[in-house]
């Protein structure tokens, strides 16, 4: 009879030991997946900050392009009204139509190319660019390491007991993968 209680309160401790184990897992992977959602959205505030700086120097010479500056700032005011990561994507996607469509524009004006500032801005924003993209890798990095273990079995079992479900991956919008088009006339 001893040995019987010695062996149920090893398998005991041990499923405490799992549970906790599994438990914590679950919080440090979802706090890294937070953390690295704050990545992009410092990149993507990178972005903001250089943005109306470039629509202003080209604001001056393109009068007729009043549309693009309004869908711009339509855009950086849904981003700042969003609340969770799949809300603030979309409008990022939204911010990034409307930034290739003033790109368009810029390439299609030789006299903007020529100017030092604006070619300043483009290189700084062409940076950011790929700063976003980087962390947008690592949150995706994130989110499948913690999706991984909210799924398996049986931390799945837990992951539910405890309220942890599987989190979206950063995606592109549909139309993303299509260049803008402006048409000057």
């Amino acid at each position: 009879m001893n040995r019987t209680k010695w062996i149920v309160l090893g398998v005991v401790v041990l499923a405490v030991i799992y549970v906790w184990s599994s438990y914590n897992s679950m919080i440090v992977l979802g706090q890294n997946a937070d953390s690295q959602w704050a990545q992009v959205e410092s990149t993507y505030q990178r972005r903001f900050d250089l943005i109306p700086s470039l629509v202003n120097s080209v604001k001056g010479s393109l009068i007729q392009e009043q549309k693009v500056f309004g869908d711009i700032a339509d855009a950086r005011t849904k981003y700042a009204g969003a609340k969770t990561p799949d809300e603030k994507a979309s409008a990022a996607s939204q911010v990034e139509s409307s930034l290739g469509r003033l790109l368009v524009i810029v390439e299609n004006y030789p006299t903007l190319q020529s100017s030092q500032n604006i070619k300043d801005l483009m290189t700084s924003l062409e940076g950011t660019e790929n700063r976003i993209n980087v962390e947008r890798m690592r949150y995706n990095d994130m989110i499948k390491s913690f999706n991984i273990l909210v799924k398996r079995f049986p931390t799945n079992i837990l992951a539910g007991m405890f309220g942890q479900h599987e989190r979206a991956y950063f995606e592109a919008t549909s139309g993303a993968s299509t260049a803008p088009t402006v048409n000057l006339q």
